[in-house]
C-alpha cells in the first residue's frame, strides 16, 4: 500500500473538500462534497457526540446516499454549517428529490471549540455562513493543519487541526481519511517529540521522528490542555472515504474499523468527555471482486489513514494570536 498522489481524501475521484475559519472567532468549517452523491454511513465511539441526520445513515433507513458531509466547529452553533451546504447545494440544484422538491442531505458532525481564545461574542450565529463559503471552496487541493474545522482544534499538550491522508490498496482501491483533531488525549508521547501515529507514517510526512523508545508508555496522561481548559473541551471527529462499490452496512463496518485510527493516534482516545465520530463515504467507482477481503483491506487501510491523518494535522498546526497551546512545530524547530 503506498498513499495517493495528493496523500489526501481527494485522491479517491470526484470528492472535493473546502474549507472556511474565521481566525478571529478560532473556529471553521470544512466540508466534503462528491460530483454526485455517494453512499455513507457513521459509527460513534465517544461519549459526547454532536450530530445532525446521522439516523438516516443506518443501514436499514431509506436513504442510501448523500450530497455532502460536515465537520465543524462551535459545539451545537457548528451544526448550522450543514444549513450553508444545504444553500449551496439547492442553489445548484442538487439534492434528493421528492415530485417538485429539492432536499439536499447533508448529515454532520462538531467539535468543542467555544472556550479556546477566540471571540465567540457573535449576535448572529456565523456558522451557517461558514458552511457556505466552505461548499464554494470545494477543491481537490486544500490545507490542512489550522485550517477549517481544524482551526481551532487542540489536543492534549498541543494544537490540533486538520489532516488528511491516503493509500492506494494492493487492489487498486483508494482509501483516504479526513480528520478534525481536538481530542482530551494527546497525539504526542509525553516526550513530546514523539507521535503515537508514528509506526504507521509514510515518507516522513509529520516529521520523521519516529516511535518513542520508552517503555511504560501511557501511564502518564498529564494534559496541557486539561489545565487551561474545561474538560468536556473535545472531540476528533472524521471521514474515511474510499472507491470502492460499499452499500450503507459495508460502510458502517468500513467506520467501525476506521475507529482503530484513533486509539493508535491518541492516547487517551473514546473518552466520556470525547464526542469521537467517524463518518464513510463510498463513491462505488470500484467495484469490488472480493467482498469480504476487500473491506477487511478497506477497513484497514482506513485506520492507517487515519492514524496518519490525526498525526499530520498536529504537525501541520501553526501558530496564531492567542493560542493556549503551543504547536508541535515550535517545540520541535
Amino acid at each position: 500500500m503506498k498513499p495517493g498522489p495528493k496523500n489526501s481524501i481527494t485522491d479517491i475521484a470526484g470528492l472535493k473538500v473546502g474549507n472556511a475559519q474565521n481566525d478571529t472567532l478560532k473556529s471553521g468549517t470544512t466540508v466534503l462534497v462528491g460530483d454526485v452523491p455517494f453512499t455513507a454511513s457513521v459509527a460513534v465511539m465517544g461519549g459526547a457526540p454532536g450530530t445532525r441526520e446521522t439516523d438516516l445513515l443506518a443501514p436499514d433507513k431509506s436513504v442510501a446516499q448523500v450530497d455532502a458531509l460536515v465537520l465543524s466547529g462551535g459545539s451545537a452553533y457548528g451544526l448550522d454549517a450543514c444549513s450553508g451546504v444545504v444553500d449551496g447545494l439547492r442553489a445548484q440544484g442538487r439534492g434528493y428529490k421528492v415530485a417538485d422538491a429539492i432536499i439536499p442531505l447533508v448529515p454532520g458532525a462538531i467539535l468543542f471549540d467555544l472556550i479556546n481564545g477566540g471571540e465567540k461574542n457573535w449576535d448572529t450565529n456565523p456558522y451557517r455562513q461558514l458552511g457556505r463559503d466552505a461548499f464554494e471552496a470545494a477543491s481537490e487541493q486544500f490545507e490542512i493543519g489550522t485550517a477549517g474545522a481544524g482551526t481551532g482544534a487542540l489536543t492534549g499538550m498541543f494544537k490540533g487541526g486538520l489532516g488528511t491522508a491516503s493509500l492506494v490498496l494492493p487492489n487498486g482501491a483508494t482509501v483516504a481519511a479526513l480528520v478534525a483533531a481536538n481530542p482530551i488525549g494527546s497525539a504526542t508521547t509525553p516526550s513530546d517529540t514523539h507521535f503515537w501515529a508514528a509506526p504507521f507514517e509514510i515518507d516522513g510526512e509529520f516529521g520523521g521522528k519516529g516511535p518513542d523508545p520508552s517503555s511504560g508508555l501511557g501511564r502518564d496522561l498529564t494534559s496541557r490542555k486539561m489545565t487551561a481548559l474545561y474538560e468536556r473541551a473535545n472531540t476528533t471527529i472524521a471521514i474515511v472515504a474510499t472507491d470502492l462499490a460499499l452499500d450503507k452496512a459495508q460502510c458502517l463496518r468500513f467506520a467501525t474499523a476506521a475507529h482503530d485510527g484513533i486509539g493508535r493516534a491518541i492516547v487517551p482516545a473514546h473518552c466520556p468527555a470525547d464526542g469521537d465520530l467517524v463518518f464513510a463515504a463510498a463513491t462505488g467507482a470500484y467495484p469490488m471482486d472480493s467482498p469480504a477481503r476487500d473491506l477487511l483491506m478497506a477497513g484497514h487501510g482506513a485506520a492507517l489513514c487515519l492514524s496518519r491523518a490525526i498525526a499530520r494535522a498536529v504537525y501541520a498546526a501553526t501558530p496564531a494570536k492567542g493560542d493556549l497551546l503551543p504547536c508541535w512545530s515550535d517545540h520541535n524547530a
